[in-house]
């Protein structure tokens, strides 16, 4: 099997107040675009759109079955949204994307992430691999963590929560408007709804 190294650079704007992370992107074959959240089936984008905009369909590019990347990332700078993951070389066990067939080879370096983001408040941490490493590595007691419920962690002197909140996978049997009601939240606590 061979490993694979993070296609993306981390996406981390020094004025990020949330940091966003998954665990490792599809395979490109299933990419709509060269980005985060990047297969055109995962409803990570319409739940901004439809938080922000009330219109699921904002950054959605439907004629061409992609995202405006454009738009979607002057709108993550100017909201202070930061994005990366959890692995940064993996091993696909099956070929898939699913967080039970990945083997993560070497975590990311999640300390200098939180380090350049100085305004970080918040970390979602989306999937249950993605929250185990980042619970793991920060010896976060995440157990019996609902959705929606968030933990306090102490890093270098700052206080910083991690969110547990829906997969914006398909795979997750939630609609997107409900979906986007648990992030609502989220982002409303974090601040990012009121600017």
């Amino acid at each position: 099997m061979d490993i694979e190294t993070h296609p993306f650079e981390p996406w981390l704007p020094s004025n990020a107040k949330l940091l966003l992370l998954g665990t490792f992107p599809p395979a490109p074959k299933r990419w709509c675009m060269e980005w985060y959240y990047p297969n055109y089936t995962n409803d990570m984008w319409r739940i901004f759109g439809y938080v922000f905009f009330e219109d699921k369909k904002y950054f959605v590019d439907e004629a061409n079955k992609t995202y405006k990347l454009d738009l979607l990332r002057a709108f993550l700078k100017d909201k202070g949204i930061a994005i990366f993951d959890t692995a940064l070389r993996i091993r696909r066990t099956t070929g898939t994307a699913s967080d039970k067939d990945l083997e993560i080879v070497e975590p990311a370096n999640l300390d200098h992430m939180l380090r350049v983001l100085p305004q970080c408040k918040a970390v979602l941490a989306a999937g249950q691999l993605a929250t185990k490493v980042f619970t793991d590595h920060y010896q976060i007691d995440a157990h019996k963590m609902k959705m929606g419920d968030y933990k306090e962690f102490t890093f270098e002197g700052r206080t910083i929560r991690l969110y547990r909140e829906p997969s914006s996978s398909r795979a997750y049997p939630m609609k997107v408007e409900k979906k986007a009601e648990y992030y609502k939240q989220m982002l409303s606590e974090v601040g990012l709804l009121d600017d």
